[in-house]
């Protein structure tokens, strides 16, 4: 990383305030939600990839002149913010995420293609990028872009264990009281999943039971649709598929009954029809990390061969299925 000081002030590059540690201060406070993502990733690059303002508008294919104009007003901003100079939050870094990757993409890409000058490559500014996102990699394991997870592929080490522990007495005191209602019901569900160490460990038949005691409470489309899942689990993929043709018509044109149908689809190895689902999915819904990973399903639905297909565990559904609620 180049070190720097701009002639016209305002966030300028670390110099020794900097330890190893804060090394990624900069780039998240330069992402500040009060600038544009275009501007907060080209003062970024400008404060801490030590780039020119020129090699900046190369990268956003923008004149010299307009990009300096662009960075001179987010200095503005973020000083008339008063930001502290710190690490954001946790909040604060998840929305400020995707800026701060980009970032580092923009100057690892300027270090293998520079974009003036005689040299190639600039390999200085590689191997910073490389560091810097290596250094966010063990801040933020696992934590990639806010995309979709789902509960079969997540990792459960990373569960908050305390709060598992709180609900789960919380849960047992309940029923032992005698009192037991739909919110019971629906944390018992939870504390099926959360007992499982691993995705295969879940206890569907209990979950299957527990649905049709809230089928009957709630009259709910939804937990019809969470029933119709456990079914498959217990009896096969047909089964749930059964139980799903009656959930269609309360919810009609709703995408979490294409995402169910299109998981328990593959599940018994039809892939065309599953894909058809997938896209249906992905259409309807209004949650754009939904719709990459429903579209991603339907392209691997479409390249697989069913030999190669991995059955799905129907853990992955239960990502779409929100609480159940009354269907008035």
């Amino acid at each position: 990383m180049r070190r720097h000081t701009d002639a016209d002030g305002g966030v300028d590059a670390p110099g020794e305030v900097l330890d190893h540690d804060d090394t990624l201060i900069l780039p998240f406070m330069c992402c500040h939600p009060a600038l544009t993502p275009a501007s907060a990733i080209a003062l970024t690059l400008r404060a801490v990839g030590g780039l020119t303002t020129a090699e900046i508008a190369s990268a956003f294919l923008v004149s010299e002149a307009t990009m300096a104009q662009r960075i001179t007003r987010a200095k503005q901003r973020i000083k008339a913010s008063s930001a502290a100079f710190r690490m954001p939050t946790q909040h604060e870094q998840a929305a400020r995420l995707r800026s701060v990757l980009h970032v580092l993409y923009l100057i690892f890409n300027e270090g293998y293609a520079t974009s003036t000058g005689r040299e190639l490559h600039r390999t200085e500014l590689s191997d910073e990028a490389i560091r810097l996102t290596r250094m966010l990699r063990q801040m933020r394991p696992g934590d990639a872009t806010g995309e979709l997870i789902t509960l079969a592929a997540q990792d459960r080490t990373l569960w908050d264990q305390a709060l598992i522990a709180e609900g789960i007495a919380l849960i047992n005191r309940g029923i032992g009281s005698g009192a037991v209602g739909e919110y019971q019901i629906q944390a018992a569900i939870a504390a099926i999943h959360d007992r499982a160490r691993r995705a295969g460990d879940t206890d569907w038949r209990q979950i299957l039971a527990l649905n049709g005691l809230l089928e009957q409470m709630t009259r709910s489309p939804i937990v019809s649709l969470n029933k119709a899942v456990a079914a498959a689990m217990v009896d096969g993929a047909v089964a749930g598929l059964a139980m799903l043709d009656a959930v269609d018509e309360r919810l009609s044109g709703h995408y979490r009954v294409d995402t169910v149908r299109a998981h328990l689809l593959e599940m018994a190895g039809d892939k065309k029809a599953a894909m058809a689902h997938y896209r249906a999915a992905a259409e309807r819904t209004t949650r754009l990390p939904e719709r990459r990973y429903l579209t991603k399903q339907a392209a691997v639905s479409r390249c697989t061969t069913p030999a190669a297909v991995a059955r799905p565990t129907s853990e992955t559904i239960q990502q779409y299925l929100r609480p159940a609620v009354h269907s008035g």
